[in-house]
């Protein structure tokens, strides 16, 4: 039956790549939205929603209509991944590392889902909260190394730009990562930590707000100091350009995240905060995939052209031949 299938072109597997990070990506929102309306209790159990049911009923009320939703977009994000991996699975050439990533991908959801059952099951302790959001942001990240993989070949990497550079770029890639976790901490300590009656860290949430806002600034930091050494350094546009693109989401990002402090986190700025979030993340794997190449991809008839026998000559001439030329 798979050989009916056709073999999906490379811009499909690009396209199902897209589809696949923006599910991710509204995931991310709309697991913000169950966070700040309270409702992550308003299924109280996992897998079910209840003990005795799956589904959500109305004498549940909007909090669980709302947490139904969020989890009902699980397997539209699954049918997503399952797509992509298909394509993966059966693109020409074969490409080993299209397909790891895409299993990846794949196998990210269901785990991201347990982490979230988990969080139900202990009543949204804080702490596991926050892995269920870094899982979704991981993805997020494995999902933009697969849409740089589909655009480039399979030879080993080579840098693009200087090793020190390549050095700044990983160390904002890494301090990204310490911005993500210490805002989730900084959730789990207020007021948006999911349902009314949800334990907090017990963490203060100045102290720990205040340590979040010197990480972005030592991330923002990072970013100018990689995106002029780029630039200096006579960097290719696609690493210039990626430098450019996460300082502007890290300023629009920055902004949202004073402006919700200074007007007590409302549930807006909140949200919008959770997609910078995820914009954040993505912008920062794009930064460093995009300071090494793997070559030009090959496609499938280049590789068809390359198997294919040499061509007998139409009308071959037998070592008997005569010259047809009168003798005298």
């Amino acid at each position: 039956m798979s050989a009916a299938l056709p073999v999906p072109s490379r811009a499909l597997v690009r396209r199902l790549g897209v589809a696949s990070l923006v599910a991710n990506v509204m995931l991310v929102i709309t697991g913000g939205a169950v966070r700040l309306t309270d409702s992550g209790l308003g299924c109280p159990d996992w897998p079910r929603c209840t003990a005795g049911s799956f589904v959500v009923h109305d004498a549940m009320g909007i909090h669980g209509f709302i947490e139904f939703g969020n989890r009902l977009l699980t397997f539209v994000l699954t049918a997503v991944a399952i797509l992509t991996w298909v394509a993966a699975m059966r693109y020409r050439p074969r490409r080993s590392s299209l397909r790891w990533l895409a299993t990846v991908m794949l196998l990210g959801i269901p785990a991201q889902a347990v982490v979230g059952g988990v969080a139900v099951l202990t009543e949204l302790n804080p702490w596991v909260v926050s892995l269920h959001l870094l899982a979704s942001l991981a993805i997020i990240c494995v999902c933009v190394a697969f849409l740089r993989r589909v655009d480039e070949g399979d030879e080993a990497p080579t840098l693009t730009v200087m090793p020190v550079v390549r050095g700044l770029g990983v160390a904002t890639f890494v301090v990204t990562w310490l911005v993500l976790y210490v805002g989730t901490v900084v959730t789990g300590s207020g007021p948006h930590a999911g349902d009314a009656s949800s334990p907090r860290t017990g963490l203060d949430p100045e102290s720990i707000a205040q340590l979040h806002a010197d990480l972005v600034c030592l991330l923002v930091g990072l970013t100018v100091g990689t995106w002029v050494a780029l630039r200096v350094s006579g960097a290719p546009e696609r690493a210039l350009h990626a430098a450019a693109l996460l300082l502007g989401i890290e300023v629009v990002q920055g902004a949202i995240g004073f402006l919700q402090y200074f007007t007590g986190v409302p549930t807006l700025l909140v949200g919008l905060h959770m997609l910078g979030a995820a914009l954040v993340a993505a912008g920062a794997a794009w930064l460093v995939v995009g300071m090494r190449d793997r070559g030009p991809v090959v496609e499938a008839a280049v590789v068809e052209r390359a198997l294919d026998p040499v061509p007998e000559p139409a009308f071959p001439v037998s070592d008997q031949t005569q010259s047809a030329a009168p003798t005298g």
